[in-house]
């Protein structure tokens, strides 16, 4: 349960909100984009509460709004290329969504941020036979292919080993520094937020009691965070 949360985000910039299992960090993301619904509060973006927007309304909102899962969420049997080009499914009509019917433009869109990611030689390979690192990948590249104003990551790095994970995070800065959106990630690595984020939210208990840069992250808010000091040694 949340309780009391006031956070507002830049337009730029990776926020990574850290602390331990339980204690609120997916569904703070969640709630941003209505996969876990809000019992109370506001939520603003782009000058409309998201809160209260019916479901017809949430679909145009969520266009804008990227989002990347700690387990990929890929259709395993479908291609690389047309899991990237799910990210357009919100932009075309039913009928083109049922006959994976894109147009030219998403296509070509589709084929520069799998290059970008480093997946060029991959369209048009099975979902299934990526590494867990590509597969992260490819559930980017899809987010980027919604042109979003901002990204959520849910743990996009724990199914990975630590130089993947390194990977992932660059590749999420890069991506928010070059289209100017900012990025929100859910994570339990510590270090890897020091290094990465430009802002880090500290939650424990569904509060957060911690808000600013890496560089004043000392041990003692580590403690208040995840309680004890044992672990820091």
């Amino acid at each position: 349960m949340l309780r009391g949360i006031d956070l507002e985000f830049g337009p730029r910039g990776i926020t990574a909100i850290i602390g331990p299992s339980g204690t609120g960090k997916s569904t703070l993301i969640r709630c941003i984009n209505r996969l876990v619904e809000p019992t109370a509060g506001e939520i603003i973006f782009e000058g409309r509460d998201i809160a209260r927007l019916s479901r017809s309304e949430l679909r145009g909102v969520r266009r804008r709004i990227g989002m990347v899962f700690q387990e990929y969420n890929l259709v395993e049997r479908l291609t690389v290329m047309e899991n990237v080009l799910s990210g357009r499914l919100g932009y075309v009509s039913p009928l083109q969504a049922w006959l994976r019917r894109y147009p030219e433009r998403d296509i070509a869109r589709a084929f520069d941020l799998l290059d970008t990611v480093g997946l060029g030689v991959h369209a048009h390979a099975r979902a299934d036979s990526l590494s867990g690192g590509q597969r992260q990948r490819v559930g980017i590249a899809r987010a980027m292919m919604q042109e979003p104003a901002l990204l959520l990551a849910d743990e996009p790095t724990s199914s990975l080993d630590p130089k993947t994970s390194v990977e992932i995070m660059a590749l999420m800065r890069s991506l928010s520094e070059a289209h100017g959106f900012p990025a929100i990630v859910n994570i339990h690595n510590v270090e890897l937020a020091r290094r990465f984020a430009d802002r880090i939210v500290g939650m424990t208990g569904g509060l957060v009691i911690f808000d600013g840069p890496p560089s004043v992250l000392g041990d003692e808010d580590l403690k208040r965070i995840y309680g004890g000091e044992g672990w820091l040694a």
